[in-house]
């Protein structure tokens, strides 16, 4: 009988449909949310929020890819992507942005590195 990791060569969390976590998570992989997640996600891989997965609250990981519905606050290291399907309404801090056409995404959007004050004269 093979386990996840030798079928697939990497490690994930999922959170399948009709599962609702409140409260914190904190994932050293990456992380498939089909359910509801009331809280924060901290996740050191990729976070993919599948067409039936809803999050409401903040998310900080390395990677993300929304398909379904992201409400809060989202930050990722380094390539967040919206998919058609997905919705963002809240905050995205992010290095790189790809936006699909027909998602929706409605907030703020901070991208790239903080640039650095100038020297003061």
């Amino acid at each position: 009988m093979a386990n996840e990791k030798q079928q697939s060569g990497s490690l994930f969390n999922s959170l399948t449909a009709g599962s609702k976590i409140v409260g914190n998570i904190v994932a050293d992989s990456d992380y498939r949310i089909d359910g509801l997640i009331d809280g924060t996600l901290q996740c050191t891989g990729k976070v993919v929020i599948g067409e039936a997965g809803r999050v409401k609250g903040t998310i900080v990981c390395q990677n993300a890819e929304i398909l379904g519905l992201m409400e809060g606050k989202i930050t990722c290291n380094q390539q967040l992507s919206l998919r058609a399907s997905g919705k963002i309404v809240g905050d995205v801090q992010t290095k790189t942005l790809i936006v699909e056409p027909g998602a929706l995404f409605n907030g703020t959007c901070s991208m790239g590195a903080a640039e650095k004050a100038a020297p003061a004269k």
